[in-house]
């Protein structure tokens, strides 16, 4: 236990309204950030693409790719968990959770679906005619 890491967030309301929306609407991603990923972090087992490293200081930034539906992806975005590690302080510090427009528009209010894909209330147009044109494309 000595030689874990530490776990804490840039903006822990910010983040964690996220992590709520991310639960309630893409489940798998969040039982695996949950129950794979931050246990993991703890241990020192850094998952994702490595962005900026320095090494003087001993900072090194990830992106971390969750599990996501693939029409949810097409539309919104992947899900993807952006954090630092500062080895020095054996701290990892949670960032944000992006994509940010469609989750914490998800935290806010109850977001519709079509065809099985979240839709935001802001830009319902938009998203509805990318999954009307994935749709068609597949077929």
């Amino acid at each position: 236990m000595k030689n874990s890491f530490v776990i804490e967030y840039l903006n822990e309301n910010e983040f964690r309204k996220k992590e709520r929306a991310v639960k309630k609407y893409n489940m798998l991603a969040y039982k695996k950030l949950v129950f794979d990923f931050y246990p993991s972090f703890r241990d020192g087992n850094f998952k994702g693409v490595v962005v900026s490293k320095n090494t003087k200081s001993g900072i090194t930034k990830y992106e971390l790719k969750l599990p996501t539906d693939r029409m949810f992806a097409k539309v919104h975005g992947d899900v993807v968990l952006h954090y630092t590690v500062y080895d020095n302080q054996k701290l990892v510090m949670l960032d944000t959770l992006t994509p940010e427009d469609i989750l914490t528009e998800g935290h806010q209010k109850e977001l519709s679906t079509y065809k099985g894909v979240m839709v935001s209330k802001s830009h319902a147009d938009r998203d509805m005619f990318k999954i009307n044109l994935l749709n068609m494309l597949d077929k």
